[in-house]
């Protein structure tokens, strides 16, 4: 299986703001407010539960699921006024360092191209749209379940499907084994996607194959990225002016955003 590790920078020659601002924005509230993991107030409470959504109400007691013969009890803690708040809270929310870790190298590998691609506040407005369609699509495989949904994973699908569209030819680096190869996006991000309806498929067939993993959301997110990828090529036809640069009338000035 191939896992990127870098791409093709070689036309970028400013920062992608957003993107460090993201990543900056998903550490602080994984060092910060869940505490590496162990406030498990903060993250039960503004996790995303699929029911709380439906309902429109707050679980604070322990949920008791059945699979089978098996059982298990679900933590729950009070949450945001009002709940709906959880779809923008869990974008920014983290199960363990090796899924932040994961998250955050994908956004930094392939966010930047796609910001300055469509601008800075047309990224955002894209990165939070395609994170909501992603958890919209998990709540739809269970409407009813009272299982905690966190991570950015379903924006940064939309930040693959997005790159997929705009650079599919662009070099991605890779570890393959013991070596490292550069191959076509769409090459390394087709595998991508196409692990994730693999896996996804199996999840939906044996629930207990989908391993904490929310396959929906990042199938959805990916679907999500694509179509405003394709409509927002459409709209925006040139590459945006950067923010930060120099205005060309004032030499000495700064243009701040």
């Amino acid at each position: 299986m191939l896992f990127p590790i870098g791409d093709d920078n070689g036309a970028i020659r400013r920062p992608a703001w957003v993107s460090l601002i993201l990543i900056a924005a998903n550490v602080a509230v994984f060092v910060f407010l869940q505490g590496c993991g162990t406030n498990e107030a903060f993250t039960y409470g503004y996790s995303v539960i699929p029911y709380e959504i439906i309902t429109g109400t707050d679980l604070t007691e322990p949920q008791t699921i059945r699979a089978g013969a098996e059982s298990a009890v679900i933590p729950q803690a009070p949450g945001p006024v009002p709940i709906f708040f959880t779809l923008l809270s869990a974008m920014f929310m983290h199960g363990g360092l090796g899924h932040i870790g994961g998250n955050l190298l994908y956004l930094w590998i392939f966010g930047d191209n796609v910001e300055h691609r469509f601008g800075a506040l047309p990224f955002l407005i894209f990165y939070l749209v395609s994170g909501i369609a992603a958890t919209g699509a998990q709540i739809l495989l269970d409407p009813t379940s009272v299982v905690p949904n966190l991570g950015a994973s379903g924006a940064i699908s939309g930040v693959l499907g997005a790159y997929l569209i705009l650079f599919p030819r662009n070099k991605v680096h890779a570890l393959f084994f013991y070596s490292v190869v550069s191959v076509p996006a769409v090459l390394a991000i087709g595998l991508w996607i196409l692990m994730q309806l693999i896996s996804g498929w199996g999840a939906l067939a044996n629930e207990s194959a989908a391993g904490g993993i929310a396959y929906g959301a990042h199938i959805g997110g990916f679907g999500a990225g694509v179509v405003l990828a394709l409509v927002m090529r459409f709209l925006i036809r040139e590459e945006p002016r950067d923010p930060f640069a120099r205005h060309p009338s004032y030499a000495r000035s700064r243009r701040i955003w």
